[in-house]
């Protein structure tokens, strides 16, 4: 494939320029089917000509279908859009980025989604499939998955697109006070709905008193056996978020908001960290501690964007990561903090 991209760029650059301009359009209409020509070209910044051009070559190869309702992908589309994912990164030298940043970082795998999901929708959406992806190959029959709350886990959860009836999904942690949609307990069931499994919730808020916490595990029985599901999980998958806008949401009091903004530029399961990967603070909870991740099986980090770019290394910095899934504006920053 590399040697063909360098023939590419010496005999047909030009070509390459389409390549990626349609893989874009095709990207776009998957996530926002069915779409009118109109609103594309809108989305993509484009001529509504060139956006006319593209998709009737698309369509004329059977990539594209046309109804009343607008635009949408084929299965065949769908098919080649994984294709040309890998042809991008590729073209973008993103497959040797991995490998270095894999490196450098002491992970397995490190997967980068080409863009940046800070300017482009589409991207922040291929990031959460590329996460479920991953998330597919390691499934097998009565694991338990463990999965944080926010919207890269929201975005990942709906395009889970897989059958297994004897998986349970659990919250890795209690819930937080942002959008009903991005908290751990729905986005664990919608994932476990998408697979056809089962899933228990945990109706416990993150950083109550270690005296609340201990009152509530006492009259309520549940709460400990999901909390020993949380802690026997078969796969983590978890986001990573920037410390001082993760301590604003958890609403900590204004000084440790404070000590956390100064001390701090990554948070992942309520862990705050240093950017050279110490834990500074964690909040209270009855879901995973650091200590409990060496137990997992898999753990797979989902992050996106140049300014998570920090929060991310500091996180990994921490170790026990076997997948980091990124998009290439964070990949990028990365590579210039290491």
């Amino acid at each position: 494939m590399e040697r063909i991209i360098r023939l590419q760029r010496k005999i047909a650059p030009d070509l390459i320029a389409v390549v990626e301009e349609r893989y874009n359009v095709l990207k776009h209409i998957q996530y926002a089917q069915p779409i009118g020509r109109r609103a594309l070209a809108a989305l993509l910044g484009l001529s509504e000509r060139v956006v006319r051009a593209d998709v009737e070559f698309l369509k004329e190869a059977g990539l594209v279908d046309f109804s009343g309702l607008g635009m949408s992908v084929t299965e065949e589309g769908h098919n080649l859009i994984a294709e040309l994912a890998q042809y991008v990164g590729i073209l973008h030298g993103l497959t040797k980025l991995e490998a270095i940043l894999a490196e450098k970082l002491g992970i397995k795998q490190v997967i980068i989604v080409p863009g940046d999901s800070e300017l482009d929708n589409s991207v922040f959406r291929e990031i959460g499939r590329t996460a479920a992806s991953v998330l597919t190959e390691y499934l097998q029959d009565d694991m338990i998955i463990a999965v944080s709350g926010g919207s890269t886990m929201a975005a990942l959860a709906e395009t889970v697109n897989a059958s297994m009836p004897t998986v349970t999904v659990v919250p890795a942690r209690g819930g937080l006070g942002e959008q009903v949609e991005y908290q751990a307990n729905i986005i664990a069931a919608v994932m476990a709905t998408k697979l056809g499994g089962r899933y228990r919730l945990l109706h416990i808020p993150d950083g109550m008193s270690e005296e609340a916490l201990e009152a509530v595990r006492t009259s309520d029985p549940n709460i400990n056996e999901v909390a020993d599901m949380i802690k026997h999980a078969d796969i983590l998958i978890h986001g990573i978020g920037e410390a001082h806008t993760m301590s604003m949401r958890r609403s900590h009091e204004p000084d440790v908001v404070n000590y956390i903004g100064k001390n701090c530029v990554g948070e992942a399961l309520g862990h705050y960290f240093s950017l050279s990967g110490d834990c500074i603070y964690t909040t209270n909870s009855v879901g995973f501690r650091l200590n409990d991740l060496a137990e997992v099986g898999k753990v797979i980090a989902v992050a996106g964007g140049q300014q998570k770019a920090e929060a991310i290394v500091a996180v990994t910095r921490a170790g026990s990561q076997d997948v980091l899934v990124i998009d290439e504006a964070a990949a990028r920053a990365i590579q210039s903090i290491i």
